[in-house]
């Protein structure tokens, strides 16, 4: 039986655990007595916990992590409730800055920082009846070239059904005070020749899904030029994910950017702000000409898919404009605008602002911000409805006719802020809003409150949605449609066959 068990929640089942992966990698001869196990926010804390202790493990050691501190501080409690002589040992960014705003007084032992070579040291003393004294245990951040890399750990299944993620380097040259990579500004690379041999395994291996967890992957252009290059050979179909810094694509980056066919190549672009002041107050490096021209080579030039972040609730940017962000981030980009609340992260430096600009937060994860001295609470709450609809409308892909109706006159902030206030006092709701259902509110809605004409409302509904094959409009709506996806507008074809191959 395992003497150690290697457990965390992750978000979805889609999400394999690349830090339970970095400490089974990493813990020499305890490995053979070491099992990984991993869940879902959707698992019960009972059922977890059974599996658990199914293996009768003397440790268990969990990652902590924003989105399942609350579950795993749950999960201990059952744990130490049912099986009090096991050893638990937490680490994870939830864990790794003191004050916990977490309660997990239940675990015996907390691992602060990078944990592969301190999590084997204080197991091989616990299995050796040498436990520490000290409840905290301290890890520094570890030298690459002294881990062994785990990527041979993910298994048949994991390859086939979920998301290889993967890292070249750890740290990050920046300090924009929201982040945690903030705190780590010694940018340390694997050596990349080890690194591209693993890569090329599980390709081998049939991985075709990769996710790069490095925060700033184009920091170093050499090394992201030989990576770019590694799936450049390969034949699709393949995905491969980035974190992109936008002001940082010299010419050798992208040359081979463009030549990435369309599917393969996806690059989330931090912006946050286009506000230089805002930007300088949170320490963070802004280049506005060189993003705009970045965003228009992404855009104009290549075929990758982009995923541009925007923040709203900076200290010192007041929402007119936030919005004034989001309506040239529109102008630039066809891509994903993700809107994302501030978040106030444990270790951050953001702390610094809460007093001068009211910062206040929420005290649980995942700590958004509810107020601060230029945006009220109604607001932000205005402000979080917003960007779920944003996400249903604009980044689902399913009105891209249709969206830009909600604002005529280029104002996208204003335009779309005025549909969202209408459609929560019309719906109460910002999660299950189906389809043929966003479609009859967004009729309703131009129609109706904007006055637009009925048959150009319908046409665009139709070119969004019976564009793909299996999707229907509401009877309502197809009585208006003058033309359809693939159609050349004919006079002489009548609507009423139209309608006869397309209803409900």
């Amino acid at each position: 039986m395992p003497a150690i068990v290697l457990a965390t929640i992750n978000a979805r089942y889609i999400h394999a655990s690349l830090g339970l992966r970095w400490l089974y990698a990493n813990l020499a001869e305890l490995q053979p007595q070491t099992t990984i196990q991993e869940y879902c926010l959707t698992d019960r804390p009972g059922d977890m916990a059974e599996a658990i202790l199914a293996a009768r493990p003397a440790i268990v050691g969990i990652g902590v992590y924003i989105w399942n501190a609350d579950e795993v501080r749950r999960l201990v409690g059952v744990l130490k409730r049912v099986a009090p002589g096991i050893t638990i040992v937490l680490g994870g960014p939830e864990v790794s800055h003191l004050p916990l705003r977490v309660d997990f007084s239940g675990a015996d032992y907390l691992v602060q920082g990078e944990g592969e070579h301190s999590f084997l040291g204080l197991c091989r003393d616990l299995l050796a009846s040498n436990p520490p004294a000290d409840r905290i245990v301290p890890a520094a951040p570890v030298e690459a070239d002294t881990l062994m890399l785990p990527y041979r750990f993910y298994t048949g299944q994991d390859l086939a059904h979920r998301l290889v993620y993967v890292e070249a380097s750890r740290g990050c040259p920046f300090a924009c005070e929201f982040c945690l990579s903030s705190i780590d500004r010694r940018v340390r690379p694997f050596p990349l020749d080890s690194f591209l041999a693993e890569l090329e395994s599980l390709w081998a291996r049939g991985a075709r899904t990769f996710k790069f967890v490095d925060r700033t992957f184009n920091a170093n252009p050499a090394a992201a030029a030989r990576i770019l290059d590694f799936f450049l050979a390969k034949d699709p179909p393949f995905h491969a994910h980035f974190e992109v810094i936008p002001d940082h694509f010299p010419d050798g980056l992208k040359d081979r950017i463009a030549r990435f066919p369309a599917g393969t190549l996806q690059l989330e672009v931090g912006i946050q702000t286009l506000d230089v002041r805002t930007a300088a107050n949170i320490n963070r490096r802004l280049d506005i000409h060189r993003i705009r021209e970045n965003l228009a080579f992404l855009e104009q030039r290549t075929k990758a898919h982009l995923h541009v972040d925007l923040i709203v609730g900076l200290p010192g940017e007041p929402l007119d404009r936030f919005g004034q962000h989001l309506n040239t981030l529109v102008a630039l980009t066809s891509g994903e605008i993700q809107i994302g609340m501030l978040k106030k992260l444990s270790g951050t430096a953001l702390v610094r602002h809460d007093r001068e600009h009211g910062m206040v937060y929420a005290a649980d994860p995942p700590y958004e911000i509810l107020c601060n001295d230029l945006i009220a609470f109604g607001e932000m709450q205005e402000m979080k409805r917003l960007a779920r609809f944003w996400d249903l409308v604009y980044n689902s892909g399913n009105c891209k006719r249709t969206a830009p109706l909600l604002w005529p006159d280029r104002d996208v902030f204003r335009g779309f802020r005025a549909f969202c206030a209408w459609l929560y006092a019309r719906t109460r709701a910002t999660w299950q809003i189906g389809l043929p259902r966003l479609a009859h509110l967004l009729f309703d809605y131009l129609t109706t409150e904007r006055g637009r004409d009925q048959a150009e409302v319908a046409d665009a509904l139709a070119a969004d949605i019976l564009g793909i094959k299996g999707r229907v409009l509401p009877p309502s709506i197809m009585a208006h449609v003058t033309r359809l996806p693939g159609e050349r507008h004919d006079l002489g074809d009548t609507l009423t066959r139209r309608q006869g191959r397309h209803r409900l």
